[in-house]
């Protein structure tokens, strides 16, 4: 087992691993369609890593995704983890979906989540990559803020879409939400400019998404390297893609020490940011759970932020 960390989650109650679980891949749109067995073992090997957040979606398969989590949960001790999913969405076919963000639709997305993931309460709700029409709805956040008194939810979050606005991240307290999920990773430093500075001084939790970038800063892919139509990186722009592979190159050879890991290296560079609260990338095996698990040994992660350990 990895002697994981684990960090405050801005203001709220929780302490989560610095490292934690992706779960779109468990949706089939990775290039691979998922088995419970495969995901249990995933499940099990993250818990006995010391991971204990799952990040998953509504549109991640209808449902499918949170359907593999909640079977999962019903069989071990739900309160071990903390759930975050997200609304907005309804899957209809691979990279097929319809936006859905009035009141009353999310409540039913919401209670649908519920169903699925065999649960009474999620722990980190959170709006999923909406345009800035949709998120100003004071009906859409009073709907949640009784559904958090209600009980059904710990916690409010943001998924921002994109990097380029930081609007939505100036809103969230307002909104009352604690936590912004951003992508984050040494190919897309964006976050550094205006919205980091936002969540350090509303002390709102950060989940870094695509902390790999897709995979890229793996250092298994070469430029030039292809991907199969069922697998979302198929979809990338290629010349983009393979700008990024040579940027890659360089980091590893600059960048990355000497017998590191290049992936682990990527999650820990993450976490060295004050803002970053924890990593959140996916995985398709065991093996990989622990290989993202092992990042919190380099030296690069402390178990706090050094910008919030006065709060």
């Amino acid at each position: 087992m990895t002697n994981l960390k684990y960090r405050r989650l801005g203001s709220t109650n929780l302490n989560v691993s610095v490292v934690g679980v992706g779960t779109w891949q468990f949706g089939g749109e990775w290039g691979k369609n998922f088995k419970q067995k495969e995901v249990d073992d995933i499940l099990n090997q993250a818990q006995a890593e010391g991971i204990n957040l799952i990040d998953t979606a509504e549109c991640y398969g209808d449902h499918l995704s949170e359907q593999f989590i909640g079977n999962y949960l019903n069989r071990h001790q739900r309160e071990d983890w903390i759930v975050a999913t997200k609304f907005g969405h309804q899957f209809h076919d691979n990279f097929d979906r319809t936006r859905h963000w009035s009141a009353a639709e999310v409540l039913k997305q919401l209670d649908a989540s519920l169903k699925s993931l065999q649960t009474d309460y999620i722990d980190i709700y959170q709006a999923h990559s909406c345009t800035d029409e949709e998120f100003n709805n004071d009906e859409l956040w009073t709907m949640l803020d009784k559904q958090k008194q209600a009980g059904k939810i710990r916690h409010l979050g943001i998924s921002l879409a994109g990097n380029a606005d930081s609007s939505q991240t100036e809103k969230a307290s307002e909104v009352g939400a604690e936590v912004i999920q951003v992508v984050y990773n040494r190919l897309d430093r964006a976050p550094e400019e205006k919205i980091y500075p936002s969540t350090i001084e509303q002390d709102l939790g950060v989940l870094a998404r695509v902390p790999l970038a897709s995979g890229y800063l793996s250092g298994k892919y070469k430029p030039g390297s292809t991907f199969n139509s069922s697998d979302v990186r198929s979809r990338h722009d290629k010349e983009k893609t393979d700008r990024s592979l040579r940027l890659v190159e360089e980091i590893k050879r600059h960048e990355v020490p000497n017998n590191v890991d290049m992936a682990s290296w990527a999650l820990a560079w993450c976490l060295k940011h004050d803002a970053v609260t924890t990593v959140i990338p996916g995985c398709k095996t065991a093996k990989q759970v622990s290989a993202n698990a092992s990042a919190a040994q380099l030296d690069m992660v402390s178990a706090n932020h050094p910008q919030h350990s006065s709060n």
